[in-house]
């Protein structure tokens, strides 16, 4: 197992410096930049506009570029303000060094921009991915222990509903639905809050966050329920009825170890998959969720960041995204040898 990981690390160490040279290039040359609304700015002159670009170094050719965003300009002698006189300006160290540059709309670091967004994804889609799972597992156990039930048929309808229903679409109705229709019969104000992590006039207290967390983990666990339910449904039927499991209750064990110790364990193997999938999600957030709740994560902070042609910003929570899911693959497969012993990667 030791050498397996080594080897994936090494992979993924290769995997991420061409998914940089590829990522750069087409955030890059995509149409527009980030000097198109100021171009069109009757107040920024010519020069002004001149000297942004080469402060942000956008006046250097696409591979310079990448090599300063990747490894700092330090060997650079560049003459930025045209004196004749070789000058490094907005001194980088580089992604290498943990430097991802300066956002260029806000003028504030991106790792300082994504340090106060990352909490608030963490926090909500954490609470969204959990909340998904324990209503999954039950939901998905009683479904292949009762095959073709009434109950089946009901979790079935209701999955396949929870699939086709886009979340964007949901999320609106639940607040027509929750703020706008419904009130609460004491105070008169909204059933429940249609944005943000806590109340501005309030004192942001604990009941106050769960509040507020409702409507959007509600749109975000959906999908993931119907979907997480309908593989354990799935994979427990695969093996319910197994060789193994028959010797288990051959033996004399109940339904309930039969079910929870041996076939549980290994149907969970198609949900370590969907979950290591989903789980860059924590670290990039559901960008409809966060946009429609005014829930400032990393989702909405991507959206920012896409819209205005961020450069800098985009390509840290693009790499960032890419290096938790090549990772999380990797978590997949050192749990599945865990999960199945004949799982072997020597």
């Amino acid at each position: 197992m030791s050498s397996f990981i080594l080897r994936r690390l090494i992979q993924t160490l290769l995997l991420l410096f061409l998914l940089s040279i590829v990522l750069f290039a087409l955030v890059n040359l995509a149409p527009g930049g980030p000097m198109v609304g100021l171009g069109q700015n009757r107040r920024v002159r010519p020069e002004q506009l001149e000297m942004m670009r080469r402060q942000f170094g956008l006046d250097q050719p696409l591979p310079v570029q990448y090599i300063v965003w990747l490894a700092g300009n330090d060997w650079m002698q560049v003459d930025s303000d045209g004196d004749g006189l070789p000058d490094q300006p907005g001194q980088r160290l580089g992604v290498l060094r943990g430097d991802f540059g300066t956002s260029i709309n806000t003028r504030q670091p991106v790792l300082s921009e994504i340090s106060q967004r990352l909490p608030n994804t963490i926090y909500l889609m954490g609470i969204t991915i959990i909340l998904a799972i324990l209503i999954a597992i039950p939901i998905g156990i009683l479904s292949a222990t009762r095959q073709y039930s009434r109950i089946d048929i009901a979790l079935t309808t209701f999955s396949f509903a929870g699939q086709a229903i886009p979340e964007f679409w949901l999320g609106l109705v639940l607040i027509i639905i929750f703020y706008a229709w419904l009130k609460n019969p004491f105070t008169g104000d909204p059933l429940f809050p249609a944005g943000g992590m806590y109340s501005l006039a309030g004192s942001s207290s604990l009941t106050d966050r769960l509040w507020h967390l409702i409507l959007p983990v509600i749109t975000g666990a959906l999908g993931w329920i119907s979907w997480y339910s309908r593989f354990i449904r799935a994979s427990l039927l695969d093996v319910i009825h197994a060789d193994y499991l028959r010797t288990a209750r051959a033996k004399g064990l109940s339904e309930r170890i039969v079910l929870f110790k041996h076939a549980l364990r290994n149907a969970l193997v198609p949900l370590i998959t969907m979950l290591a999938l989903d789980l860059p999600t924590i670290f990039s957030g559901a960008i409809f969720v966060e946009l429609l709740f005014a829930w400032p994560g990393m989702g909405r902070l991507y959206y920012q960041a896409a819209s205005a042609r961020d450069y800098p910003v985009l390509m840290a929570v693009l790499m960032i995204g890419a290096t938790f899911i090549i990772l999380s693959n990797l978590l997949a497969d050192i749990v599945y040898a865990y999960l199945d012993p004949r799982v072997r990667y020597e």
